[in-house]
């Protein structure tokens, strides 16, 4: 017995049957086949109960089963443990994030985590969530990095970063020589927002409705489909906003926005990392998750 007869007993039965555990762990279905084979013979009992239409976790299989997941776990918390040792480590990290990841969090990341793994390269591909699932389901990306917690039976999501949304005001607005302001004062100007749906509106009005406040009396003036137009916007004095400081970095050192903090509420938010359940990462994929957790806040 060894953890790959493990690892594949366990997506057999997660995936309830062999042609589709052999898909998700790009092995033949022969291979697969063999390899659970093996597993019962070690036993000495069958472990699937097998049909024409389907196959079922004998009796044996389902005492096994709870086995077979803590030993992923293990190698995951083992990879997890060992990825900060890892210097030497070669490979190609197909990643898939939202945008206000990809475009405003992790290319200040990826600079010195390719000073640190200078022979892992990153290929970084832009998306919505239900694209990252759909990409990461036909194995085309090792995982995503999404804003939004979300649900899916064969997915692991796990927070990795953590992210605040805080006002955004132009310069020359009646708040920007204020470095803080009470929720009150800010709802009392015009916003512009990113439109509804957006993981950056999701967090606002969850926060307002918190507070017990009507979301109709929030004056809206103008709703946008990316950070960046929400940004040009406010510079033009169209409304403030609630953003992610990584956003306006580049903004706010030029002298054309500044940050406020509401000292009333917190718009805090997690990113998520998340990947397929039946499929352990690759240990350069770990590392790079790993220097994420330890890098993000600095």
């Amino acid at each position: 017995m060894n953890f790959h007869q493990l690892h594949i007993f366990y997506t057999v039965s997660e995936k309830g049957s062999f042609s589709a555990a052999a898909q998700a762990l790009h092995m033949t279905q022969p291979a697969v086949t063999m390899q659970v084979q093996a597993l019962e013979d070690y036993f000495g009992t069958k472990l699937f109960n097998r049909s024409t239409k389907k196959i079922m976790l004998s009796d044996a299989g389902r005492t096994l089963l709870p086995f077979a997941l803590r030993s992923i776990e293990l190698m995951r918390q083992t990879d997890q443990a060992m990825a900060a040792y890892t210097h030497m480590l070669e490979g190609r990290l197909l990643l898939g994030s939202s945008l206000t990841i990809g475009e405003y969090v992790l290319p200040r990341l990826l600079a010195p985590f390719g000073k640190a793994y200078p022979n892992i390269s990153v290929m970084l591909k832009i998306m919505n969530t239900t694209q990252i699932m759909e990409e990461i389901t036909k194995h085309q990306l090792n995982f995503g990095l999404i804003e939004a917690e979300v649900t899916h039976p064969d997915m692991v999501i796990e927070p990795v970063m953590e992210d605040e949304l805080k006002l955004i005001v132009p310069e020359g607005h009646d708040l920007a020589e204020r470095s803080e302001v009470l929720l009150e004062e800010a709802l009392r100007f015009p916003f512009v927002l990113r439109e509804q749906g957006s993981g950056t509106r999701r967090v606002m009005e969850e926060q307002l409705l918190s507070k017990g406040m009507d979301l109709d009396e929030l004056q809206v003036v103008m709703e946008l489909g990316s950070t960046g137009a929400v940004k040009s916007a406010v510079e033009a004095g169209l409304g403030i906003t609630m953003l992610s400081p990584s956003t306006v970095r580049h903004e706010v050192a030029l002298g054309l926005l500044k940050i406020i903090n509401i000292t009333d509420a917190s718009f805090k938010r997690q990113f998520y990392a998340i990947h397929q359940k039946s499929t352990l990462l690759p240990i350069h994929a770990v590392t790079f998750l790993t220097f994420l957790r330890q890098h993000a806040e600095d």
